[in-house]
């Protein structure tokens, strides 16, 4: 028996592979790519295929054994921002496609254990705080959608007799992603003013890459539940504190800078229509918003907890930029 990780060189993979390596477990990580800076190919418990989740013949290779364990991370994500043309089919392929040919490969080989991860992106706009899993899905852009429809499948696999646990986690941050921060941390290191969409009393919450690792091993623990659990740290701070908290940590003479809300998306939409795009509307549209997990029903039914809270979690990643610790990914 194996651990098989779609995704496995990206941020989570990497992660979960050296907790799987710690207590004995074979892996195999499979990937486009193969970074020496995440990567954890210096042990003889993991392998590496270099493939594309889109392209159904590049599973091939992979040689299952009855057990083996599969992780579906691989993806893409909103960084680096694109055009608006070109959003719709990029990640329909990585994320919907991607997806399908995982479960048709799984069912052609005998395989039914699956964690898998999408986004609370799928859920939109905050209707009820806080979100709880049966907060409605409404994606307000192709990524969430793409993610989303991508839940609608695996509900009809895990009818056909699959066990596939889904996570929804907030933003993933830790040692080594940086992220839609980088922005954030060079106003900072640049004593510049740093605006707030809205008023910056709105909560913002992050989950911490090992606690999504730990998540994956509870969910396999458990049995594979075919259930759906977010994923987020407890007790969020507003942004107004955690920025107020790192630019402290940075000896910073910046300062936040409230702005109206509606008045920047606005900016940000036009600029976003004419292809000079300074966020991706997903992530400026909610972030005025309170868009704070509920995540008890991890921790009742998997028995975890987040260890990790957000303003830790932020400046570690101030750290490790500053250090030249970090990517985009």
């Amino acid at each position: 028996m194996k651990h098989i990780i779609f995704g496995g060189d990206g941020f989570l993979g990497t992660e979960l592979t050296r907790k799987l390596v710690e207590r004995g477990e074979r892996v195999l990580v499979c990937d486009e790519k193969k970074s020496p800076q995440f990567g954890n190919y210096d042990s003889p418990h993991v392998s590496y295929l270099k493939m594309d989740v889109t392209q159904p013949d590049s599973f091939t290779p992979i040689e299952v054994e009855e057990g083996d364990v599969v992780y579906h991370f691989a993806a893409r994500l909103l960084v680096p921002i694109l055009p608006r043309a070109e959003r719709q089919d990029y990640f329909w392929q990585a994320l919907y496609v991607g997806t399908e040919n995982v479960l048709k490969w799984m069912q052609a080989n005998g395989l039914r254990n699956m964690v898998y991860y999408t986004t609370d992106m799928v859920y939109g706009h905050t209707e009820v705080h806080p979100r709880t899993e049966e907060h409605p899905c409404k994606p307000i852009g192709p990524y969430g959608e793409a993610k989303y429809q991508t839940e609608v499948l695996v509900s009809q696999y895990r009818t056909q007799g699959f066990n596939i646990t889904l996570f929804r986690p907030r933003l993933i941050i830790g040692h080594g992603r940086l992220g839609i921060l980088g922005k954030l941390f060079k106003l900072i290191d640049l004593n510049l003013p740093v605006p707030t969409i809205g008023n910056g009393k709105n909560f913002y919450q992050f989950i911490s890459v090992s606690d999504c690792a730990d998540a994956c091993i509870a969910a396999v623990a458990a049995k594979f539940p075919n259930q759906n659990y977010n994923l987020g740290s407890a007790n969020p701070p507003t942004v107004n504190a955690l920025l107020k908290t790192l630019i402290k940590e940075a000896n910073s003479k910046s300062i936040l800078i409230p702005t109206p809300a509606f008045a920047v998306k606005a900016v940000l939409a036009s600029l976003d229509r004419i292809n000079k795009p300074l966020m991706d509307p997903e992530q400026y549209l909610i972030a005025d918003e309170t868009c704070v997990l509920d995540c008890t029903k991890a921790e009742a039914e998997l028995g975890w907890t987040p260890k990790d809270d957000d303003t830790s979690m932020l400046l570690v990643a101030y750290h490790d930029y500053k250090n030249g610790n970090s990517r985009d990914i």
